[in-house]
């Protein structure tokens, strides 16, 4: 059975992350309080925002831009979106 956690974006009981996703306090904060849903979710997020925006991931000031942005997006805050980025229409290939 997997794990459940109370996922601090979604205020409900979801199914938990199978490891941290980074060593540290900030990795085991996000697996003890994210669920796998929303972390997904933010992994596809931050990649539209690196892209879209292009950041380079070696300025501290980009990594500091995304940890910010991630802090904001679990906590149901406003985020920044991807300028640019037009979601897929169903039908659309």
């Amino acid at each position: 059975m997997s794990r459940t956690v109370f996922c601090r974006k979604y205020q409900e009981e979801l199914e938990g992350l199978p490891n941290p996703p980074f060593p540290g306090p900030k990795g085991q904060d996000i697996y003890d309080n994210v669920s796998k849903k929303a972390w997904g979710e933010w992994m596809a997020h931050q990649t539209m925002l690196i892209n879209e925006k292009r950041l380079n991931m070696m300025e501290p000031s980009s990594r500091a831009y995304l940890a910010e942005q991630m802090g904001k997006f679990f906590a149901g805050e406003d985020y920044d979106d991807a300028e640019g980025f037009v979601p897929e229409q169903d039908g659309d290939k």
